[in-house]
Parts: structure tokens; C-alpha cells; sequence
């Protein structure tokens, strides 16, 4: 009888660094790819309720896009606690102010929502420029 085997706690997460280049491709499309390698999904070893996944380092952040006619329409919601205060911010203004916030939620969306979700999200360094201080750690470049 074969058993199945299951990594522990503390030594499963063999981890690595990987670099995206987001400059000029879709939110959809990084952030799925991004969501895989922080969650641990491609790796032979994955368990769902153990943080198997790695460090993704994403640059030029301020060159995403969005397709068809959604730089016009997406609005990101927020609502303070107060009735009737919700705050709606067109895309266009996310992007110009704060576009590490474009991709942070994007990728957010897409990890399960449980406990482990926090650890997993600390995982991912976002910068708007193509200047990163993680060269130290030799990440691997991911063409997505």
C-alpha cells in the first residue's frame, strides 16, 4: 500500500525569487500567472494548506493596460464605514497615483481567502519603475 506523501510545515517551501517584466501587458494575464508562483501551484510538492509558493519581484508596473474599453469604465470601491460613503476612483487615477495598487488587488482577488492569504500576498514586491533593491537574491526573469 502506497502512502501519500506529505511535506512538512517547516522544511517544504524550497523558495525562489522570480522577476516580471509587467511593462506593457494586461492585468489579467501577470496577475494569474504571479497568483500560480505565489500560491506554489506549479511546483510537484503543492499542498493546499501549507505556504508552498515563492517570491515574485514585478517592475514597471506603470505600464500595465487594461483591454477594450475598461480604462474608461473600472472603478475601484472603497467604502469607509459611514452610510453612504463609498469612494469611487476611475482607473486612470489609480494608475497615475498609486499603480502598484492596480496589481496588488488584481492579484489579491485571485489567492484563496483564508488564513494563509497574508502570508501569501507578503511575498509579492511591486515597483512602478524598472529599479529594484532585490538584485541580491539573483531572481530568475519570467517572461509571461
Amino acid at each position: 500500500m502506497q502512502k501519500t506523501f506529505t511535506p512538512k510545515a517547516l522544511t517544504a517551501a524550497e523558495r525562489k525569487w522570480y522577476l516580471v517584466d509587467a511593462s506593457e501587458k494586461t492585468v489579467g494575464k501577470v496577475s494569474t500567472e504571479i497568483a500560480k508562483l505565489l500560491r506554489g501551484k506549479s511546483k510537484t510538492t503543492f499542498t493546499p494548506h501549507l505556504d508552498m509558493g515563492d517570491n515574485v519581484v514585478v517592475i514597471n508596473v506603470e505600464k500595465l493596460r487594461l483591454t477594450g474599453s475598461k480604462e474608461d469604465q473600472k472603478e475601484y470601491i472603497r467604502h469607509t464605514g459611514y452610510m453612504g460613503h463609498i469612494n469611487r476612483i476611475p482607473f486612470k487615477v489609480v494608475q497615475a497615483k498609486n499603480p502598484a495598487r492596480i496589481l496588488r488587488e488584481s492579484v489579491a482577488g485571485m489567492i484563496p481567502h483564508n488564513k494563509l492569504k497574508k502570508f501569501i500576498i507578503r511575498k509579492l514586491y511591486i515597483y512602478a519603475g524598472p529599479q529594484h533593491p532585490h538584485a541580491g537574491q539573483n531572481p530568475i526573469t519570467l517572461n509571461v
